[in-house]
């Protein structure tokens, strides 16, 4: 037999450099414990992979929506690159949409006549960050540009003194970034000597920190690549108690997160993404992730995601891009729990939850709380198909209609529920297993009725019972220890049933406000089955002999 498998794979080989020491320190650290700096590119690097770009209408919304977030940086643009970019700036300027405490950032390439049209645009505004670049890979100095590693350096350095040429005629007190653009393509050698020929230049101070932001351009390595080249930067710069280390990632080989998480951990101070991943081919880093995954460990983002349904909401309206449903924290199923095992777990959790007061959220099957971004449980969490148990639909009859079922009747309630999905081939809304519970087990008084009952207090109780079967009515007295008892001996006596009643439960109906109560029978046959009733009234014996009436008829069907 012919073995399958893709035949190319020999002309790969690795494109990244691994630094010229050991750089391992990061390894050490178990999470990360604060909160980065953040910078939103979802105006520029998000906007620029769409295949039709937002409005202008669409960027100062979206931008609000940023501010709201959290966001204290945010990149607007590439303003030299076309009138419509320089517009959104000038807009945000002039309309003074721009908070004191946040400050935009703006990209130009490290070329004289893009540069000045940059600070152009800039005029007026409070707080910015000017963010020049220029490719320092191997490949792209080879192939691209066909520089040497000096022509190159020199480009870096000219870009840095225009800069602050610029920024000195202007009489302003923009801070810098810099951006070794392709850095994993880089040797980190050859980087750092480019970043620190920048730095030399600017001469950061601890009042007007520079940004050296090192970006996974095109995503060549496993993440711990990533967090040593990372390291060595941070270790070598100069300068580096007044300079902000700021990260990049793009997620070509899927590892955007945790590139992040790593590379934070190897002494990163700053991330530069987009909402829900957003970005050139396959995305920036997704900011909404690294924040939640710090939150989830009991970390403060400094970021509010709280109304992430909104979030999502807002952000697939300006984009036009769709979230994935199992996008982590965002995702429409991303709580959902189909599986019997899981719900039940989950509902137990909650009840844990409940009782204990617990400091910490360890409830199984759910990293976070859902309600702590504006999802529901049980709109989000317990959802009900084929797959579903007892546990998940006895859940879902609590939370939304305040009903507590023996343990077994759950089981009953759940393979009745379970029925009907399969057979539908869809998944339940609550208001459809509530509907399959009234049909299944509430109100079923074919073929045996009761019409009237009376009871008197002689010898326990005694009870006289009108009934109908098939049109012929019956009246037959009977004793009890109690009024259920007495009701179900008359019903044996009339008709020779042969039963045990094995369960009784009854409770107020809290969360209804047409009835007040509901009782539960389940009665054993002699074949060993369980029939179940169920009946809601305002008065409880009533709700009794229903529930007693239907398992009856189940019983007999």
């Amino acid at each position: 037999m012919e073995e399958k498998h893709m035949k190319n794979f020999k002309k790969y080989t690795r494109q990244y450099f691994m630094p010229p020491e050991r750089c391992m320190d990061w390894a050490d650290k178990e999470y990360v414990d604060h909160a980065p700096v953040w910078c939103s590119v979802d105006l520029r690097d998000g906007n620029q992979a769409l295949v039709v770009p937002m409005t202008l209408q669409q960027k100062l919304d979206f931008f609000q929506m940023l501010v709201k977030i959290g966001f204290k940086e945010i990149e607007v643009g590439f303003p030299a690159a076309s009138e419509t970019e320089y517009e959104f700036l000038r807009a945000l300027i002039e309309q003074n949409l721009i908070p004191d405490d946040v400050t935009v950032q703006v990209l130009t390439q490290a070329r004289e006549h893009i540069i000045r049209k940059t600070f152009e645009a800039l005029k007026g505004v409070k707080n910015a960050i000017v963010h020049v670049y220029n490719s320092t890979s191997l490949s792209q100095r080879e192939q691209v540009f066909r520089k040497s590693k000096e022509e190159i350096l020199q480009i870096a350095v000219e870009g840095a003194k225009l800069l602050q040429q610029l920024t000195e005629e202007a009489g302003a007190d923009y801070r810098f970034e810099y951006s070794p653009e392709s850095f994993t393509g880089t040797e980190p050698e050859y980087a750092l000597e480019v970043c620190n020929a920048v730095l030399e230049v600017w001469k950061p101070t601890a009042d007007r920190k520079a940004i050296i932001n090192l970006p996974v351009t095109v995503q060549h390595s496993m993440p711990h690549v990533y967090a040593q080249q990372i390291e060595y930067m941070c270790k070598h710069l100069k300068y580096r108690e007044n300079v902000l280390v700021s990260l990049h990632p793009h997620n070509d080989r899927g590892c955007g997160v945790a590139d992040t998480e790593m590379g934070l951990l190897a002494g990163a101070d700053r991330v530069e993404g987009t909402l829900f991943g957003n970005g050139e081919r396959t995305g920036n880093v997704d900011i909404v992730t690294v924040a939640m995954n710090m939150y989830a460990q009991g970390v403060d983002p400094e970021l509010d995601f709280s109304n992430m349904t909104g979030i999502c909401d807002g952000y697939e309206h300006f984009t036009g891009m769709k979230i994935n449903e199992r996008n982590p924290y965002s995702g429409a199923l991303v709580f959902a729990a189909f599986s019997g095992s899981h719900q039940d777990a989950i509902a137990k959790g909650m009840k844990w939850i409940d009782e204990k007061h617990p400091d910490h959220w360890t409830v199984p099957y759910l990293p976070i709380d859902p309600t702590d971004v504006g999802r529901s449980y049980d709109a989000d969490v317990i959802r009900i198909n084929s797959q579903s148990g007892k546990g998940g639909v006895g859940y879902i009859l609590e939370r939304n209609y305040g009903l507590v079922m023996p343990p077994k009747m759950r089981e009953a309630m759940g393979y009745a529920a379970k029925a009907v999905s399969d057979v539908e081939n869809k998944e339940l809304m609550p208001e459809e297993i509530y509907r399959v519970f009234l049909d299944k087990f509430v109100g079923i008084k074919e073929p045996y009725q009761i019409t009237e009952v009376h009871f008197k207090q002689e010898n326990g109780i005694t009870t006289e019972v009108t009934t109908c079967y098939r049109g012929e009515k019956k009246v037959t007295s009977a004793t009890g220890n109690g009024r259920l008892n007495a009701v179900s001996n008359a019903l044996k006596k009339a008709y020779g049933f042969d039963y045990k009643l094995v369960t009784y439960q009854e409770h107020a109906l809290t969360k209804s406000s047409s009835s007040s109560a509901i009782a539960y029978v389940g009665i054993e046959t002699p074949n060993g089955k369980i029939h179940w009733g169920a009946a809601i009234d305002p008065d409880i014996i009533r709700a009794s002999i229903d529930a007693l009436l239907t398992a009856i008829n189940h019983s007999v069907k």
